[in-house]
């Protein structure tokens, strides 16, 4: 019985060695052991894939969104990081939107649209356990969102740097006769050919507001002309006028080259 003992003992110092081992050497093997500070990359890098299979058109990145109180474990709280991107194209087209965001993501994300009873809904796998999704949230409008899962909040996901002076959302503001009520937000995604995806809005105060006074800024046809929604390219930007909320919203976006 002495050299069964002594096997048994000999094979626990083994097998604790090995799970020493890989403890500080071998990747995460679930989501719940990447923080949002590491997955947070992965989520950028997402939205800026979302954005070059959107191109042209109204649309608008919309800031990080990071909800506390989670469970990922009974005994441990986490977070969930999302980011998003808003989409308008005219009413009855949501799904060929997603259908072309769907056949111009990366391949191995595995990206399809699938109806269901709530419309139809995009699904792709970004990696690392980070989820794309695209619904219809109403008519004309489609929201694409990368998200985390819940996580271990680590040191945290990065808050958008302060936005700079924007000289087209100024001239739309004035054109508007609004100033902004709100500081400028800056949301940027890095673009998967290089370059930077980038949205400024701000607040322009209580809605109905009348759009009319953007048109002689655009350049060329409207890119949407609808009562509450207004959008205009002007040089790289596109121009968003959004006034079916409670608050005008206007922001100016620039997309990825090519």
């Amino acid at each position: 019985m002495a050299w069964l003992v002594a096997v048994t003992v000999a094979w626990a110092v083994v097998v604790g060695g090995l799970t020493w081992w890989s403890a500080r050497h071998d990747p995460p093997t679930v989501k719940e052991q990447r923080t949002l500070a590491e997955a947070g990359p992965v989520v950028d890098r997402a939205l800026g894939e979302l954005v070059a299979a959107v191109g042209d058109g109204a649309w608008a990145m919309t800031g990080p969104q990071i909800e506390r109180g989670c469970r990922i474990t009974p005994m441990a709280d986490g977070a969930t990081l999302s980011r998003g991107l808003d989409v308008l194209v005219a009413e009855g087209g949501e799904r060929a939107l997603l259908d072309r965001v769907a056949e111009r993501l990366p391949a191995g994300w595995r990206a399809g649209v699938r109806a269901g009873a709530s419309g139809p809904r995009l699904r792709a796998d970004a990696g690392e356990f980070v989820a794309v999704q695209g619904r219809v949230t109403s008519g004309g409008r489609v929201r694409f969102t990368a998200d985390t899962g819940c996580r271990p909040v680590g040191v945290g996901y990065p808050q958008p740097s302060a936005a700079p002076a924007d000289a087209t959302l100024d001239a739309a503001l004035r054109a508007l006769g609004r100033p902004a009520r709100s500081a400028p937000e800056q949301v940027t995604a890095p673009c998967p050919g290089g370059g930077t995806a980038r949205t400024v809005a701000v607040s322009a105060g209580d809605a109905p507001v009348a759009l009319t006074g953007l048109r002689p800024l655009a350049a060329g046809p409207p890119v949407a002309d609808l009562p509450e929604v207004y959008a205009y390219r002007s040089g790289p930007a596109t121009v968003l006028a959004d006034g079916t909320g409670a608050q005008v919203r206007v922001a100016a976006s620039t997309g990825c080259p090519g």
